[in-house]
This record gives structure tokens, sequence and C-alpha cells, in this order.
């Protein structure tokens, strides 16, 4: 079984060919302890052409220290990874390998480099003698185990935070070892840099300088290619995330590919959607398949909370645990089906389109032309279709069809959201606050919609709550409210429309 644990720490060097060594840090602890040297070896595993090396993760087989065994480590932020552990055996484990199937797909994991450390550990403690931080002097070898791969050595100092330990420490850690003539490293991880001295074909000396485009010259095709390239990460980035059941995971995963396919319907004008719309019809399977959970998670989420606003006097029958079954049930069934959708070949093709569509990308003369002029007319073109389908819900009276309409335009204020977001770089503050009404709209509407779904999930737990002998009365009850509920929605609409589809908000796009 993988354990997960968050690790923050900061590597240090020397300057020029001065050895990094560790200084007194007695200055910035209460008590430091010397924890002597000890040997650590570890192969790092990576596909031939360094997939995981590309988007910073790294995976090895280390021996000696304390956490001997597997690592995977991903990326969260500067500094920051989530280190996966799982015990040593002589094949990476398959749980370590399904967390970087996006990334790999079908290719093969090998070993890449081997590095060997001598490391002489200090722990630094408080006053009452919990661990404030670890730091390290490492005296590193790497060998490149693919063939022509050459050998490196370096030093480097590395300080780990404790648990639980305020991040500003290595703050203060650092002024120290600075003073002591310490620097940064300028490689993230000593993979990084093991990769960059080993590699058997050193980049040249002399390298063209790229050319690097400023904000103004950027065009329509720059602003979409870099959003479609950012949700496109991020899909990638949390699909370890989903397969670890991390909280919101599967929600922000739909909300990737919902982006996605919204930016390459909005912006046909500038990518070809005779090759984006089959790439759209996968994102919209994929979203759909991720939709199943989310929606399951919300409606138990929502139904659970509506219940404890019930008084105890009137909850008559076992309505909670049948609530828990249900959500029990479903999350169980849920869990198999989303480990299977994403071992799929299905899902593993969409993601190979994908780096296929955004290395060689189908772009449009559009796409030439200056951003805000070709940005600001898709944004438009989406609020009119929202515009056009609130109307016809206001215009349409209660009931299970105004349901529908209403569920429509949520979808369209999605849609026109998301362009104005992606638009946003190109159009600044003007399509940031576009967005802002454009959410408040979708939110009152998703409301209604949740709503909706919540009591026809009412409907069936009363019927099977009648057929068991049960009370249904607690379950009426929570129908009701929430008919109250939906129906204070399509009230507030109107005065929401008004204000969040001024005229004003649009010409500030145009501007």
């Amino acid at each position: 079984m993988a354990d997960t644990v968050r690790e923050i720490e900061r590597k240090y060097e020397g300057h020029g060919a001065k050895r990094a060594r560790l200084p007194d840090l007695s200055r910035v602890a209460a008590t430091v302890t010397d924890q002597g040297t000890q040997k650590l070896d570890a192969v790092y595993y990576d596909t031939e052409d360094r997939r995981l090396a590309d988007a910073h993760i790294t995976l090895r087989r280390r021996t000696g220290g304390k956490d001997a065994g597997w690592h995977l480590k991903l990326p969260v932020g500067p500094g920051v990874r989530d280190e996966i552990r799982a015990p040593l055996s002589p094949a990476v484990p398959r749980e370590l390998t399904d967390l970087v199937r996006s990334r790999i797909r079908h290719a093969e994991l090998a070993p890449v480099v081997r590095i060997v450390s001598r490391r002489t550990v200090r722990l630094l403690l408080d006053d009452d003698g919990t661990l404030l931080a670890e730091a390290s002097e490492d005296a590193v070898t790497a060998d490149r185990l693919t063939r022509d791969g050459r050998s490196a050595r370096w030093t480097e100092v590395e300080v780990e935070l404790g648990e639980g330990t305020d991040p500003a420490f290595l703050d203060t850690v650092e002024r120290r070892l600075r003073k002591a003539g310490l620097r940064p490293s300028k490689a993230p991880s000593k993979l990084a840099r093991a990769l960059a001295e080993t590699d058997p074909a050193p980049p040249k000396a002399v390298r063209k300088r790229a050319v690097r485009k400023g904000p103004e010259r950027l065009t329509a095709g720059d602003h979409v290619l870099a959003y479609a390239r950012e949700q496109t990460d991020a899909l990638l980035a949390l699909d370890p995330a989903v397969r670890g059941r991390a909280e919101d995971s599967v929600h922000q995963m739909r909300v990737a590919t919902r982006r996605l396919r919204s930016a390459f319907r909005t912006y046909g004008e500038v990518l070809d959607r005779k090759v984006t719309d089959p790439v759209g019809a996968e994102l919209k399977w994929l979203a759909a398949e991720l939709g199943v959970d989310r929606d399951r998670e919300v409606l138990a989420e929502r139904l659970a909370d509506r219940l404890a606003e019930v008084a105890g006097t009137l909850v008559l029958g076992p309505v909670a645990a049948r609530l828990r079954v249900a959500a029990a049930g479903r999350r169980k069934g849920s869990r198999k089906r989303l480990a299977a959708l994403l071992d799929s070949d299905r899902y593993l093709t969409l993601l190979d389109t994908l780096d296929a569509l955004l290395a060689d990308p189908p772009l449009r003369p559009a796409a030439a032309r200056p951003p805000r002029e070709v940005l600001a007319a898709a944004v438009l073109r989406d609020y009119g279709r929202l515009a056009s389908r609130v109307e016809h819900a206001l215009a349409t009276g209660p009931g299970p069809e105004r349901d529908t309409v209403l569920h429509d335009a949520r979808k369209a204020a999605k849609r026109a959201r998301y362009a104005a977001e992606a638009a946003q770089p190109a159009l600044g503050k003007p399509a940031k606050r576009f967005a802002a009404h454009m959410k408040s709209v979708q939110t009152l509407l998703g409301d209604h919609q949740d709503s909706v779904m919540a009591r026809a999930a009412l409907r069936t737990l009363a019927a099977q709550a009648h057929a068991a002998g049960e009370s249904t009365f607690t379950l009426g009850l929570l129908y009701g409210r929430e008919e109250r509920r939906a129906a204070a929605d399509e009230r507030e609409l109107p005065e929401l429309w008004r204000k969040a589809s001024r005229e004003r908000h649009r010409e500030a796009l145009l501007r």
C-alpha cells in the first residue's frame, strides 16, 4: 500500500567550484543534532523520451536511509511535491505506474540514471524537541544508465521542512546559508541536474537566443493555443489526483475538459473546427464520464445538507441511513468505473490526440490577426447565444419545459464565462469582469438545476422507502423545500440577468 507525504524543501549549491557544506545552524534552532552519514542509492525510471522528467515528475527505487522503497514525486508548487511511497520490489509497483499513466501512456518505464549520495544529516529542533527541519549535506555521484551516458559529481545542501512547521522557517535557514556562501540551486532536483550533466550529447556552448514576443506582438492564435495548452496541462496534472481520489479532483478535471472543449468551439475562427470537432466530441465523452461521479457527489452532499437543516422532530424513519447507503453504493461503483476509464485506450488515445493537435495546430487565417478584435468577437457571439436562451426561459411558463430551457441557458452561461476567461490575458480587466457576471448567472442556474436533480432523487428514494414500509414524510418535506428553492431562483433570475447583461459590459470588451 502506498503512502503519501507532502515534501517542502529547498536545495543549495556552492559558488563556482566551491563545495557546498552545511554551516553552523545553532542560531536558527534551539537544538541541532547530528545524525551521522548514510549512503542513499537510487535508480530513477523514465520513458525513453523522458516524459516524466519533462513534467517535473520523478520515479525512483532507493535503498538506504529511513525511507527505502519506491518513491514517486509529483509537483504541487515551487519547492513543494507530494511523495507517494511504496515498499521495495524488483519492478515498478503497479499503483505507481497507474499514477503516471497519463504521462507515459503505452510507453515502457526503464532505468535512466543512478544517483548515489553520501548524506550527512542534521535535525533542527525547537525548545520542545519538535522537528523544525532536516538539513543535509550530500556528496552526489550520478551515472547515466543509457548508452554512451556520462557521469557527474557535485555537492549540495538540502533543507526539508518538518511536518507542521511554518514554511517561513525555511527563509530563516536560507539567510544563514547565504551568509555561509551558499545559493539556491539552479536545478530543481537531483534528477534534473543529473540528466543535464550526464547527457551523452551535451548541448553546444553557443546557442541562438530564442526570440520572445512581447504581449503586444502576440496573435489571436498565440492566446488561444496558450489557453488550450494550459487546460491540457491541467488535465494531465489532475489525472494522478483523480486516481488517488483527492478531494474535488474529479470536478477540477471535468472543468479542465469542458474549458478545453469550449475553447475549441468558441474560437473556431482561430482553430479549424474540422479538426477540433472530433477532439471536442471525445472531450464531451470524457466530461460526461467524469460527470457521473461529480453529479453524484454534488447530489449526495446537497441531500445531506438539506436533511441537516430539518428539525429532529420532523425526521421520521431512517432517512439519514437511506441517504448514506445510496451515496456509498454510488461511490463504490463509480470508483471502479473511474479507474477503468482512466486506463482505457479511448482516454489514452484522446491524450495522444491533444498532444498532436497542440504540436501541429490547425490554424486558420484569423489566428494571425490581433487578439482583441478576434477574441472579443468570439466572446460576444457566445453571449448572444446565452441572451437568446435566457429570454426564451423567461418567456416559458413554470414546469418541466422551463427546467429544460433553464438548463440549456446554464450551459450557455458557462460557455460565455469560459470564453471570457480564455480571452482575459488579451482583453484584461473587462474580460475578467464580464466572466464574473457570466459566472453569477451560471451559479444561479446551476443551483436551479441541482434542485431539479435533487427532486428526482427524492422521488426515487420515497418510492423505495414506501416499498419498504417506511415513512416518506421527511422525504416529501425535503422535496417541497427544493421546489420552493427552485421557485426562488426563477424569481431572482430577471433582476440578475438585467445586471449581467448591461451593454456597457460588452462595450468594454471592444475598447
